[in-house]
């Protein structure tokens, strides 16, 4: 009888020792919240073209003499500066800009030459987002070193945003000038080619 009490004694004992380690057992885990990520960095997709800009061009001048001139044809390098305001209506973009070349252009046999060309546009173009294929058109003042010039011009060109306000473009213009001076008989017609960069404000 000794050994049946002394078993069942031994065996309450242990359940009241072991109890609270079971209880503690049947506790659902605390699992700790994962850190938030952080948010990703902004990236600059283009599409609004709206604001002022300026910049430089390095280009060339290839030009031919008409009339009493024919055959009469040079081309050298041109640097200039232009200046313009765009308004982006979402799709389309319109514009216009005043743009400067300087250069310095012989026609030879004649010895006469090319040394500006001052220029007034209107441009329009679709908007892709970070790249704007436009039209541009206008009139153009050519100095020479017989007299000068107003003319008209037509072209097209292809900005593209490497950055919100850092812009790099090309442009191919045809140009038109007649009686270049006055009654020199001087016509002539001329092609540039520029590429550009320009800052958005």
């Amino acid at each position: 009888m000794k050994n049946i009490l002394s078993a069942a004694a031994a065996t309450a004992l242990t359940l009241v020792l072991t109890g609270p380690a079971f209880a503690g057992a049947l506790d659902e885990p605390t699992i700790a919240p994962a850190p938030a990520a952080p948010p990703p960095a902004p990236v600059y997709t283009g599409g609004n073209w709206t604001g002022f800009y300026a910049g430089a061009q390095i280009g060339n001048l290839d030009a031919d003499g008409e009339s009493g001139l024919a055959g009469n044809s040079g081309d050298d390098t041109t640097y200039g500066l232009h200046a313009g305001y765009n308004y982006d209506f979402g799709s389309w973009v319109v514009g216009g800009e005043l743009d400067y070349d300087d250069a310095s252009v012989d026609l030879s046999p004649v010895g006469a030459s090319i040394d500006s060309v001052w220029r007034a546009k209107l441009r329009g173009g679709y908007d892709f987002g970070r790249t704007l294929l436009y039209a541009t058109a206008g009139l153009a003042e050519v100095d020479t070193s017989v007299g000068s010039d107003t003319g008209d011009f037509y072209g097209v060109g292809v900005s593209y945003k490497a950055t919100e306000q850092f812009i790099v473009s090309g442009e191919y213009l045809m140009h038109d000038f007649s009686d270049i001076g006055g009654n020199s008989g001087f016509d002539a017609e001329a092609d540039t080619f520029t590429i550009r960069a320009s800052w958005q404000f």
